[in-house]
C-alpha cells in the first residue's frame, strides 16, 4: 500500500465517527498519492502524519443566559491546524449541526486553501453548536461574549485571526471582537470581518461570492467561452450565494435559481437581486417571500434546484448539497462548469462524476478562497492602520483568483492530467505548505 493510502487508513482509525472529516483527507490524499510517491523526503519527515492532524484542537463549553433567565450551555470550537506558513487564519461558524468532524474538515481544507491565495496564512476554522436563528439581538450578544471569553487567549494577531462563516456575520463579529478588546486591552487586527467603522475591509461581504465568479469566469476564458448569455443556478441564499449571483449578472450572465434550507425559486426571467438583498439581509426572512415581489417566480419546498437546466451550476450552500443523482442530472442538461462557492459541497461521487464526463470543476479550496483572502488584506490594511478603497480590493482580489486559477491549471497540466482543477489545487495547495514544514523542520 502507498505511503498516502497508509496515512488515510490510519487517520481513520484514529480518528472514528468523523464523516467530513474522513472525506475531506480522502478527496486529498487519493489525489496527491502519485505525486507523493515521487517525492520520498516527505515520506521520510513523516509530513502526511504531520499534515492530517492539527496542531491544536481547543474545546470548550459556552454557558449564557437566555432571555427568561435560564442558564444555557453550548459546545465551543477552535482547531489550530497549520501554521507552517503563517498564523492560523479561518472562520467562526454557529450553526446546530456544528461538531468536531466539521471543524476538523473545515480547518484541513483552510490549510490547503490558505495556502492558494499566496498569501502568508495558515489554517484553521472554529464555532460552535449554537444557533443565531430566533435568538434576541441580546441573547445573540451574551452567548458570543461568553464564546470570546474563553476564546481570547488562545487567539492574536500573530497567532491566530478568526473570522466570520456561517451564523457569524457582521454582527456577531462586532460582539466578538467588542469582548476580545475588553479583554484583551488591546485594539488589533485578531478578527477579520469587522465593520467599517472600526477596522473592516471594503469587499469582504462580497469577496467569496465575487471570487468564485472571477475564477469560474477566467477558466471560460481561457478555454474559448465567457459568462455571457449563460444560464446559472446558485445554492443557497447567503452572502456567498448573493453576490456570486450579483457578479455573474454585473459580467453578463443570467442566474435562474437560489434556494435556502426549506427550498428554491426559480425565475425564468432573471433573479432579482435587489429583492433578495432586502428579505435575507434586512428582514432575515426565507427565500419562499420572493414570490410576493415577483410573481411570475416560482417556490418549490425542498431539494431539486439541481434539477433546473443551466450551463453552470454554482454550490453555494453548504457541505454534501450536491450528491451524485444531482451530478447525473447537471451532466445529462449539459452543464458545462461547476464552481463550489461553499466548502466541500459536492459529494466524492459527485466529483468524480464530473471529472469522468469533462465537466470543468472547480473544488472549493481554489474556487471559494476569495472570503479569506480580502480578510488577509484585512490584516494587512490593520497592520498599516490604513484602509483601501472598493476599487483597489477588488482588484486585488481578481488578481489572487486569476492567480489562483493559473496555478492550479499549471500544476494539473504539469502532472498529465490537464483541465483536473482538483488535483492541481491539492498538489499546488500542499506543494507550498509541505515545502514550508520539511524547511522548518520538526515541529
Amino acid at each position: 500500500m502507498s505511503y498516502a493510502m497508509n496515512v488515510l487508513e490510519k487517520v481513520k482509525r484514529q480518528n472514528p465517527n468523523e464523516p467530513e472529516f474522513h472525506q475531506a483527507i480522502t478527496e486529498v490524499l487519493t489525489s496527491l498519492q502519485p505525486f507523493v510517491d515521487a517525492h520520498p523526503e516527505y515520506e521520510r519527515a513523516g509530513i502526511l502524519e504531520r499534515l492530517c492532524e492539527p496542531e491544536r484542537v481547543i474545546i470548550f463549553r459556552v454557558p449564557w443566559v437566555d432571555d427568561s433567565g435560564k442558564v444555557q450551555v453550548n459546545k465551543g470550537y477552535r482547531v489550530q491546524f497549520n501554521s507552517a506558513i503563517g498564523p492560523y487564519k479561518g472562520g467562526l461558524r454557529f450553526h446546530p449541526s456544528v461538531s468536531l468532524s466539521i471543524i476538523k474538515f473545515l480547518g484541513f481544507e483552510q490549510v490547503l486553501k490558505n495556502s492558494l491565495t499566496g498569501l502568508p496564512i495558515g489554517g484553521g476554522k472554529g464555532g460552535s453548536d449554537f444557533d443565531p436563528k430566533g435568538k434576541s439581538e441580546r441573547e445573540v450578544m451574551a452567548f458570543c461574549q461568553s464564546f470570546m471569553t474563553e476564546l481570547f487567549r488562545h487567539i492574536g494577531e500573530n497567532t491566530d485571526v478568526p473570522a466570520g462563516d456561517i451564523g457569524v456575520g457582521e454582527r456577531e463579529i462586532g460582539f466578538l471582537y467588542g469582548q476580545y478588546k475588553r479583554l484583551a486591552n488591546s485594539f488589533s487586527g485578531v478578527i477579520t470581518g469587522k465593520g467599517l467603522s472600526y477596522g473592516g475591509s471594503l469587499i469582504r461581504t462580497e469577496a467569496t461570492g465575487y471570487g468564485l465568479v472571477y475564477l469560474v469566469d477566467e477558466m471560460l476564458r481561457r478555454h474559448g467561452n465567457s459568462l455571457e448569455r449563460k444560464t446559472v443556478i446558485v445554492s443557497g441564499s447567503g452572502n456567498v450565494a448573493i453576490y456570486a449571483a450579483e457578479k455573474v449578472q454585473h459580467l453578463g450572465g443570467k442566474v435562474v435559481a437560489l434556494s435556502d434550507s426549506n427550498g428554491f425559486i426559480f425565475d425564468a426571467d432573471g433573479i432579482d437581486i435587489a429583492v433578495v438583498k432586502e428579505i435575507k439581509e434586512l428582514k432575515r426572512g426565507r427565500i419562499l417571500e420572493y414570490t410576493k415581489y415577483r410573481r411570475k417566480a416560482v417556490y418549490t419546498e425542498g431539494r431539486g434546484i439541481w434539477n433546473i437546466k443551466c450551463d453552470i451550476a454554482l454550490p453555494c450552500a453548504t457541505q454534501n448539497e450536491l450528491n451524485g443523482s444531482d451530478a447525473k442530472v447537471l451532466i445529462k442538461n449539459g452543464c458545462l462548469v461547476v464552481g463550489e462557492g461553499a466548502n466541500m459541497p459536492t459529494t466524492l461521487e459527485a466529483t468524480k462524476l464530473f471529472l469522468q464526463n469533462k465537466v470543468l470543476f472547480v473544488p472549493g479550496k481554489a474556487a471559494n478562497a476569495g472570503g479569506v483572502a480580502v480578510s488577509a488584506l484585512e490584516m494587512s490594511q490593520n497592520s498599516m492602520r490604513t484602509a483601501w478603497t472598493f476599487e483597489e480590493v477588488d482588484k486585488k482580489l481578481r488578481e489572487i483568483m486569476v492567480n489562483i486559477y493559473n496555478n492550479i491549471a499549471n500544476v494539473a497540466k504539469e502532472v498529465g492530467q490537464e483541465d483536473n482543477f482538483v488535483v492541481g489545487a491539492n498538489i499546488a495547495g500542499f506543494k507550498k505548505v509541505a515545502d514550508a514544514m520539511l524547511k522548518q523542520g520538526m515541529v
